[in-house]
């Protein structure tokens, strides 16, 4: 079946990158011209998705509005830049959009389950939106590699890269096997392992592709850390049960949730950007000398 619906988890305080997300939302910082939940959603709508939900929080209207029309900014661009003016409207079309509030911050499984009625029985795309991913080919995004491999072998499938031994344990490690090419099969996984308990040193990054079943084991899985309902619990179960994919994708992945991440994807996405990129360029060999 193809994969056509995708949810953002777009919940979170933002902690790590506080102050400047005390009233920005964290989706809202930007990256050379646009902020970084457009990107995701621009990758979400090359990838194939037709309808996206955003799951929010409160003080997080921005999201919203950036998204929606303006008539009285398109109304002073439609004759003074005509292409701007196009560039804004086009936003509002880039995917089906609906958006839901998270009444409380219970855990990223809690956010998923919000989307049981906007998936259906239909497999659907989960995106953490401080991953900014950067495909190796413009043209097959990151979320179209996770989907494809859903799409052809029928299992749950999440994205991951490798990390070094000291890091794999500040995310998860996924029990892995080689199934095709960069398509692996995992059997198990574990959230910030201890030493003895890694599994490889593949982690996953911020996106999968799941089966409608996930939200019956998420109403099942008890609270874990925190007291939170995490969407890695569920798909432990999932993979343990029947298996799932991992796809070592081909591309970079920016974690913009933390100001190091952020400001190397400022960096490098401005470097490639079409207007100002080589001038950027040019400024920061200057710095640097």
């Amino acid at each position: 079946m193809k994969v056509k619906k995708a949810v953002i988890l777009a919940a979170g305080f933002g902690t790590r990158m506080l102050p400047a997300t005390k009233a920005v939302p964290k989706e809202m910082l930007t990256l050379a011209d646009k902020p970084s939940i457009q990107y995701i959603v621009e990758e979400l709508a090359a990838s194939g998705i037709e309808d996206v939900l955003i799951v929010l929080s409160r003080g997080k209207a921005a999201v919203t509005e950036h998204f929606d029309r303006s008539p009285e900014l398109e109304a002073a661009l439609i004759q003074k830049n005509p292409d701007l003016y196009k560039e804004i409207v086009d936003i509002t079309k880039t995917a089906n959009i609906t958006y839901v509030r998270q009444q409380e911050i219970a855990g990223t499984g809690n956010a998923v389950l919000y989307a049981k009625g906007f998936a259906g029985s239909e497999p659907f795309a989960v995106v953490y939106p401080d991953d900014i991913m950067v495909s190796d080919n413009p043209e097959f995004p990151v979320t179209a590699q996770i989907c494809r491999a859903y799409e052809k072998h029928g299992l749950g499938a999440v994205a991951m890269k490798k990390f070094s031994d000291e890091d794999i344990i500040k995310y998860s490690s996924l029990a892995v096997s080689p199934l095709e090419d960069n398509v692996y099969k995992v059997t198990d996984m574990v959230e910030k392992p201890k030493r003895e308990e890694v599994f490889s040193n593949f982690s996953i990054l911020g996106r999968c592709v799941l089966p409608a079943k996930i939200f019956k084991i998420l109403e099942e899985t008890k609270p874990g850390t925190g007291g939170e309902i995490w969407l890695t619990d569920a798909m432990k179960m999932l993979a343990c049960s029947e298996g799932m994919l991992g796809v070592d994708f081909k591309g970079v992945r920016y974690d913009t949730g933390n100001k190091l991440g952020l400001l190397k994807a400022v960096t490098e996405i401005g470097l490639s950007h079409k207007e100002v990129g080589a001038a950027y360029k040019a400024y920061l060999k200057g710095l640097l000398l």
